[in-house]
């Protein structure tokens, strides 16, 4: 029980940690030796995802059918691969074009976290402060008439995160797709109309992402688009990914239909609210992208292989203003509260169960589309439609296939060499109490905690009910120094918890037996 409150609390406190860097990227040049990063166990997960692809593919056809959906290419991958990807339907119904992986779909709001990407590229460069104003970078936006005299100025993290004060404009931002930079900066010029002031609460805004598109194109003095696409786009090999429907070749462009009547939807031009939503990719384009946010995790030495950084990738995947959704349901209905927060264009949730999603939807006249990845797990999931406002998968009868018709297990730390050393101690101390032992041990502060009398007095009353130890489980670490054991006796067995001080040789600064 206090293993799963303690691992509870560090769940919070991860989720809810805000860096508001104000620095460039500081990644270190001096690092530890020995460090082991987390890994899976008995790895199956490949050949559990593979069992499960017939019954994927039938529920994605079934959820097309029903919903009436055109055109549908989906995808899994998995450590950096491709492990399945797919589609069916018709991209173009009036010449009877089959969807295939390469077809093009507008893909919305999931253009978010490649704007929010390039923004860390500029972090990374030292051309953009994340705690800055966004009128640092946006002469315009000091016009903006804040909602009281205590509210702080919007800063470029606030836009990122949601944060920034703006109302939530969906779906009028939709139809601001095709904007000149003149519109939006008139809006900003004209004073704007604000929900809240800056870093209350979150509230979903496009206004914010188009934005975030001006700062790019103001820094850089190139169009943001094409700065996405050196910086982005090109180094992952996305080269059939785009802004502008005119430059898609005919028999890769998807048309978008309204429902009912199927309709075609409008197709609107590039402009800039492009950034909060415009960009135009396949899923053969797409997978290279999930599989880079994927490769940030775990937490490793080695050498970068992207656009960004991996620190500047895990950044972007921690939530800001976390929200607990405590009514919240799982794939059976049942109750399983939610951690949920948005981080730098992408949504993040942890469940009941500890599983942590990360990812983003996306809706425009005539297209709907979707990703998630499980960073913990190693997978990730991608489906894209093109009809208006539509989900393009049964995502909860996909989580369930996930969930419990397979058994995906998340990677594991494995212990660092001095937690295995002080285990073997811990183990000497308690049976023992060796002063000689103790010295070397124990830390300035553990003595004055609790005297020697009482702990030895506890660990011995405990040892004397599990009787003579049979047996010590490896143990499970929390993080390098801090973990968890059990003794097992012969009649009863005993748990273990202590955690290591901050000195060049860490030793036991609070050790609790039960």
């Amino acid at each position: 029980m206090k293993l799963a409150i303690i691992s509870f609390l560090l769940l919070i406190v991860v989720s809810c940690s805000f860096d508001g860097q104000n620095t460039t990227s500081n990644n270190v040049s001096n690092v530890a030796v020995g460090f082991k990063p987390k890994a899976f166990k008995d790895d199956n997960r490949v050949e559990q995802l593979r069992s499960i692809i017939p019954q994927f593919h039938k529920k994605m056809e079934l959820h097309a059918k029903e919903r009436g959906i055109p055109a549908v290419a989906y995808a899994i991958v998995v450590d950096g691969q491709v492990l399945m990807d797919s589609a069916f339907g018709f991209i173009n119904i009036e010449k009877q074009l089959p969807s295939t992986t390469r077809s093009s779909f507008r893909i919305a709001s999931m253009t978010k976290s490649f704007t929010a990407m390039a923004i860390m590229k500029l972090v990374e460069d030292g051309k953009v402060l994340l705690n800055n104003p966004a009128s640092t970078y946006i002469p315009e936006m000091v016009n903006i008439k804040y909602l009281t005299s205590d509210a702080t100025a919007m800063t470029v993290e606030n836009l990122l995160t949601m944060t920034a004060g703006f109302p939530e404009d969906n779906p009028w931002g939709d139809r601001q797709l095709h904007e000149p930079d003149s519109m939006l900066l008139n809006l900003m010029k004209s004073g704007t109309s604000m929900s809240n002031i800056p870093s209350y609460s979150y509230e979903y805004s496009n206004t914010g992402y188009a934005l975030l598109g001006k700062v790019i194109s103001n820094v850089t003095g190139i169009p943001y688009q094409q700065y996405i696409k050196d910086e982005i786009l090109k180094p992952l090999g996305m080269n059939e990914t785009y802004w502008e429907f005119e430059d898609v070749p005919e028999d890769q462009l998807v048309i978008g239909y309204d429902p009912d009547s199927l309709t075609i939807a409008p197709m609107l031009h590039d402009g800039s609210y492009g950034s909060m939503g415009g960009l135009i990719t396949s899923i053969q384009d797409f997978t290279k992208y999930v599989n880079f946010h994927l490769s940030a995790w775990p937490v490793r030495n080695g050498p970068e292989n992207g656009p960004i950084k991996r620190s500047s990738l895990r950044k972007m995947h921690q939530p800001k203003f976390v929200r607990l959704f405590s009514r919240a349901r799982d794939w059976n209905n049942e109750p399983c509260a939610v951690m949920s927060g948005y981080g730098y264009g992408l949504g993040i949730r942890t469940d009941c169960k500890g599983t942590r999603r990360i990812g983003h939807g996306g809706a425009l006249p005539g297209f709907g589309s979707n990703y998630v990845f499980y960073p913990d797990l190693g997978i990730g999931l991608m489906a894209f439609c093109n009809l208006t406002y539509t989900t393009p998968w049964p995502f909860t009868e996909i989580r369930k296939l996930l969930f419990e018709e397979i058994d995906l297990k998340p990677r594991v730390l494995p212990p660092s060499d001095i937690l295995i050393q002080r285990q073997t101690e811990v183990v000497e101390l308690i049976k023992t109490w060796n002063p000689e032992l103790e010295e070397g041990l124990l830390a300035e502060n553990f003595y004055l905690d609790q005297n020697r009398t009482l702990r030895k007095k506890e660990a011995d009353s405990l040892l004397a009910i599990v009787g003579d130890i049979q047996e010590v489980t490896e143990i499970e670490p929390l993080n390098q120094l801090r973990g968890y054991f059990e003794m097992i006796g012969e009649n009863d067995t005993l748990s273990v918890w202590f955690t290591l001080s901050p000195e060049v040789n860490p030793k036991v600064q609070d050790l609790s037996i039960w």
